[in-house]
This record gives structure tokens, C-alpha cells and sequence, in this order.
């Protein structure tokens, strides 16, 4: 797996790009169920010029956006929508943002299927972010006093990090106390590094380089363990 990542960013920086295949795209429909609703969907507000890179046949430009509500990579020609193939060694640049369908699964074994975006690749870990959305239905109650209407509902994008080691992801929570129970074999360690390095876990550069001090705590120990994962709070 790290290896097809690598390939990505050689691909990304060396390769013409022509037009996508017609063997890693399908048809899609448009979903409008929340055209009245506030909020998007999608990643971006519309589709962008941006790249794919199949492993079998190159790298290739077109109009992509991510929709976040079906979890595919969407491709407009010619007016007509379609989405990429859903696989393992194809993966798509939109904007800078790496995305990869992976095969995940959690450390209790359950599939952890879906697009992610890595952030971070190192020799022994990686972190990846995901995006998922929270829809609010229009709420009947709420009406407005001024016009008696019913506001809109909302649809709000999430962002999830993930530490990943050998296929097994573990999520890591933003909130500093969620966090540090998590990540709990090393909670003095890294409380210390949070409060001496002003570390704020809701960015994501602070984020990263919480985790690489987790990394660097974990190799330093007399038996050091293989795993990044283990003696954590695996609940995902």
C-alpha cells in the first residue's frame, strides 16, 4: 500500500495528462435532495480541474469534485456526470487533496471502507483525514415569527483524522482530553509536549506533529513495540 502512495506523487509530478478512460468512470445520477438546504454536499462548491492516476494506464486530467453524502469522486463531460471507479490503484488530486479509496478496518476487524485523504505517509504510520457530513432536516417547530416559514435545512462537512498502520485505522479525536486518552500509554509524555510546544490538536500541522512525537516516544522505549496502534484506546 505505502509503496502505490509513493507512486502517486512521482506520477503526479512527471505525466502528461489526456482525458480520463471510459475503463475508470461509470455513470452517476445528480442528487437533489438538499438543493434547498444550506450547505453542500460537496467538497468543493463545483467541479475543478484536477487529476486521476490509474496504476494500469497514467495519469489524466478532467473536472472532478468529491461528493461527500455518496462518497465518490465525480467527473463531468460534456455536460454528463459520472463517477470514478471505485478502486484501490486509482486516486485522485482535487485541489491538493489526495484522495484514495482504501480498505481499512478498525482493530476490533470491521470494515472501515471509503475514500481518505493523506495528510502524513512515514516509514511506520500514516495519517489520513476523512470527510463526512452532518445533515439537520428542516425543523417544523422552528418556524420563523416574521414570515411563518420553515427555515432550510443545513448540511455541515466534518473532518475525521485517522493513524493507520498496515491497513488498521484508529481514529484520533481533536479535542486535547479525548486525544490524550486515546493516544493513553504516552499521556504524561505528550501532555508535557502539548503545554511546552503550545500544541493545539485541532490543527491539523499540530495535529501531525503530535503524532510524530507519539511516534518518536514509542521507538524510544527499552522494548520498543512494532505496532504504532498498540496500548491505545482502539474503539473505533
Amino acid at each position: 500500500m505505502r509503496n502505490l502512495l509513493q507512486t502517486l506523487f512521482l506520477l503526479a509530478t512527471t505525466t502528461l495528462f489526456a482525458q480520463l478512460p471510459e475503463s475508470i468512470i461509470e455513470p452517476s445520477k445528480e442528487v437533489d435532495l438538499f438543493d434547498n438546504y444550506k450547505g453542500s454536499i460537496y467538497k468543493l462548491k463545483k467541479h475543478k480541474e484536477a487529476s486521476i492516476t490509474d496504476e494500469a494506464s497514467g495519469t489524466f486530467n478532467g473536472e472532478l469534485n468529491y461528493n461527500i453524502y455518496l462518497d465518490i469522486i465525480e467527473y463531468v463531460k460534456n455536460d454528463n456526470l459520472f463517477q470514478i471507479v471505485k478502486s484501490p490503484s486509482v486516486y485522485a488530486n482535487i485541489k491538493g487533496d489526495y484522495y484514495y479509496y482504501c480498505n481499512f478496518k478498525n482493530s476490533r476487524g470491521q470494515k472501515r471502507q471509503g475514500y481518505y485523504v493523506l495528510v502524513e505517509l512515514s516509514d511506520n504510520y500514516s495519517v489520513y483525514k476523512k470527510y463526512t457530513l452532518k445533515i439537520t432536516p428542516p425543523d417544523e417547530l422552528d418556524v420563523d415569527p416574521m414570515t411563518g416559514g420553515i427555515p432550510p435545512g443545513s448540511i455541515k462537512t466534518l473532518t475525521s483524522y485517522y493513524l493507520e498502520e498496515n491497513g488498521v485505522i484508529l481514529e484520533l479525536p481533536v479535542g486535547k482530553k479525548d486525544l490524550l486518552a486515546t493516544l493513553s500509554d504516552k499521556k504524561n509524555e505528550l501532555e508535557k509536549y502539548i503545554s511546552s510546544e503550545k500544541i493545539n490538536p485541532k490543527k491539523e500541522e499540530d495535529l501531525l506533529r503530535l503524532v510524530s512525537r507519539y511516534n518518536a516516544l514509542k521507538n524510544s522505549d527499552t522494548n520498543p513495540t512494532r505496532s504504532l496502534l498498540s496500548n491505545t484506546d482502539q474503539n473505533n
